[in-house]
């Protein structure tokens, strides 16, 4: 491995918006963009999510590649998913005027993350990303459920969206997002980011998820669309019990009566109060199995 580039290598705000108007770039709601302007924030998350010499990175999103270029500084190799046709084909240019030496380990898939079933060069094991606001959770468990060999994420999301995801059950804003990332991984919060080290400064606060892969998976004898089937019930009526929440999942309220007692949940409890092992539970003792729609349409 080469020796560390110098930090001038890094995008600064002068540096972004210089490289946005010559590529004629407009950041837009649609897909969520907000670029990080501020090379310190960018080496913080770097640091967060504890990427290591021999780490293959995959980014979703990477913009002009602020973030790739810290990527770069410290893993060995990154690949970066892009779906923007001007921003995927400006940044291997990016990449070989400020980091030269580290060129040649740097990959662009030019997709939309959601549809990406395979990826270049050797395995990845860690997912570092700056998620579109819009699509974040469909694309975080889209990759973890690809990509098995994504030992540690390192995400940032909107600081709504990242309380959802690091929620514990019992919490207000405990949901499909919370039950689902659980099932892959442990999550925690990791951090806050300020607006202002974005161009444009968006107007929600972001927060940092960092989510380690189980060492063992959840021993169930249901599928994992099975379980998240159950999961997807459970939410769309939270406020009801569960036996009425699963009623039209199971064929009827007595067979979700039936179900829950079996997997040893009280009828009468609602779906923020269950553990992603409870859910599994649910599932196994389904008299008819259901599965779920394709991963991550359901938040």
């Amino acid at each position: 491995m080469s020796s560390s580039p110098t930090s001038d290598a890094l995008l600064g705000p002068a540096d972004v918006r210089e490289l946005a108007g010559a590529l004629g770039v407009r950041p837009t709601k649609q897909r969520g963009q907000n670029f990080v302007i501020d090379a310190n924030t960018v080496r913080r998350i770097v640091r967060t999510a504890e990427v290591r010499p021999d780490d293959v990175v995959v980014e979703v999103g990477p913009g002009l590649g602020s973030l790739t270029l810290a990527l770069l500084e410290a893993a060995d190799r990154v690949t970066a998913v892009e779906i923007d046709d001007v921003l995927a084909g400006a940044l291997p240019a990016t990449i070989t005027a400020r980091m030269p030496d580290r060129a040649d380990r740097f990959a662009l898939v030019h997709s939309d993350a959601m549809h990406v079933t395979e990826l270049p060069g050797p395995a990845p094991t860690a997912l570092v990303a700056n998620l579109p606001y819009n699509v974040a959770v469909p694309v975080l468990l889209h990759m973890l459920s690809t990509f098995p060999s994504i030992e540690r994420s390192l995400v940032m999301v909107q600081a709504e969206v990242a309380d959802r995801l690091a929620a514990a059950p019992g919490s207000k804003v405990y949901g499909v997002p919370s039950v689902k990332a659980n099932w892959y991984a442990d999550v925690k919060r990791a951090g806050s980011i300020g607006r202002n080290v974005f161009w444009p400064a968006p107007n929600v606060d972001s927060g940092l998820v960092s989510l380690v892969r189980r060492a063992e998976p959840i021993r169930t004898t249901a599928s994992r669309g099975e379980v998240f089937a159950v999961v997807d019930a459970a939410f769309a009526q939270r406020r009801k019990t569960l036996r009425a929440a699963l009623a039209g999942w199971a064929g009827s309220a007595a067979a979700a009566e039936r179900a829950l007692v079996a997997a040893g949940v009280s009828p009468q409890a609602r779906g923020e109060a269950l553990t992603v092992e409870e859910f599994a539970r649910i599932a196994e003792a389904a008299e008819t199995r259901t599965t779920a729609a394709p991963e991550g349409e359901s938040e």
